[in-house]
């Protein structure tokens, strides 16, 4: 149960770093990494709905980086 919060955790760094370079977001890192937190989430969220699913930590990535993406995306348009 720990090792799955750290795992999440991380796959949501490396997913908000990754966004964050991807957006040419001009936020600080920590911030990328929380947005990608979160984006993990809303990608999974947005994945789910379509009906899309990937399996492993690669895929698991992909679905992080596309949702850290619109969280970006959101949060730069709210707070522009």
């Amino acid at each position: 149960m720990l090792v799955d919060l750290l795992i999440a955790i991380i796959i949501g760094a490396i997913s908000g770093w990754l966004a964050g370079v991807i957006m040419k977001s001009k936020r600080s890192l920590l911030r990328n990494i929380i947005l990608g937190v979160v984006g993990g989430f809303v990608g999974g969220l947005v994945f789910d709905l379509l009906g899309i699913s990937f399996a492993g930590y690669l895929g698991t990535i992909v679905v992080s980086v596309v949702g850290a993406c619109i969280v970006i995306f959101v949060v730069n348009k709210l707070f522009k």
